[in-house]
């Protein structure tokens, strides 16, 4: 009978925290992307490595003069 009465008073328990969470994470998705690394390939960035690589400079050189990985050149630039 006891077991009983905490498992109830233990679901109902997990039922709020969850509930919880949903609404604070369905607030959050609202206020918009927030958190996280800032990218480090900003929109100017971006728009001067696209005209590099238009004019052929190779992408060792573009990531060297925007101070980027090259890796993270490759993952932006399609």
């Amino acid at each position: 009978m006891g077991f009983q009465i905490f498992r109830a008073l233990s679901e109902f328990e997990r039922n709020l925290v969850r509930e919880r969470t949903m609404t604070g994470l369905a607030e959050a998705r609202g206020r918009g992307p927030i958190g996280g690394r800032p990218s480090a390939l900003t929109v100017a960035k971006k728009r001067q490595a696209d005209k590099m690589r238009g004019d052929g400079v190779p992408m060792s050189e573009i990531a060297e003069v925007l101070d980027v990985a090259t890796s993270t050149l490759y993952r932006n630039l399609h």
